[in-house]
């Protein structure tokens, strides 16, 4: 197999109506950047997900799953796929359809038109299609996270992202990690660019993950993300010494 250019992760947690159809929209949209792979992380699935991806996966060589034994999170799910990918690009989604595939190409041309310093293309959503109290949430959480890590990014819950797998693995991991990648990436040095994406409603069924529903988790996250970036030190420039 041709070294893979470009790894997709796809978290899900009981998304069995929605499997097939962003399959067949992320083969679509990832063609350009061939060789691609496609990572479904399943975390802990009890519905008929693990049974619709192994049938998925019988045509498409390129897919690959991961299942946690038991549901871990959204941001596990994530570096589950992380560490199992084979690309030195990562791009991700959420697995219930609201985010469109066809924005990768565009979110990976943008990293790269920002040279080895760009960490992280991150897509901010236009035309949500959450309910009014989510996005009053998100809209409130984004600004209060905004003002304190002065992050630059008006909308970090969207799943569509690309970025560089040594830059996430460099990361310090914590629950709802995918939350903070522009603050956090940018902590490491990197640049963070941003490019509008178009929401969608999601397929079929219902979120399995909220967004900073759990309100004092969400501050204390915050809080503990503020903190590392203070205690960050200039990272040192190494070279080895050859022998005389």
């Amino acid at each position: 197999m041709s070294a893979i250019r470009l790894s997709v992760v796809v978290p899900v947690k009981n998304e069995a109506g929605n499997v097939a159809a962003l399959l067949a929209e992320l083969e679509r949209a990832c063609a350009p950047l061939s060789p691609f792979e496609v990572i479904y992380v399943d975390d802990g699935s009890t519905d008929a997900t693990p049974a619709i991806l192994a049938d998925q996966r019988r045509d498409r060589p390129w897919l690959r799953v991961l299942r946690h034994a038991r549901s871990a999170g959204q941001s596990a799910a994530v570096r589950s796929g992380v560490a199992a990918a084979r690309g030195p690009i990562i791009a991700t989604l959420d697995g219930d359809g609201q985010n469109d595939p066809a924005y990768i190409p565009a979110l990976f041309a943008a990293l790269e038109e920002g040279g080895p310093r760009a960490g992280l293309a991150q897509g901010q959503r236009q035309g949500r299609k959450d309910g009014a109290f989510k996005m009053l949430q998100s809209r409130i959480a984004n600004g209060v996270r905004g003002r304190i890590l002065n992050d630059s990014t008006r909308d970090t819950g969207c799943g569509l992202k690309v970025f560089r797998r040594a830059v996430y693995l460099r990361l310090p991991y914590f629950d709802a990690l995918h939350r903070f990648m522009p603050a956090l990436v940018a902590r490491e040095g990197y640049a963070v660019v941003h490019r509008d994406v178009v929401d969608r409603p999601r397929f079929s069924g219902t979120s399995n993950y909220g967004l900073f529903d759990r309100l004092w988790v969400g501050i204390l996250d915050l809080a503990g993300v503020w903190w590392l970036i203070r205690r960050k030190r200039a990272t040192p420039e190494v070279a080895e010494v050859e022998p005389c």
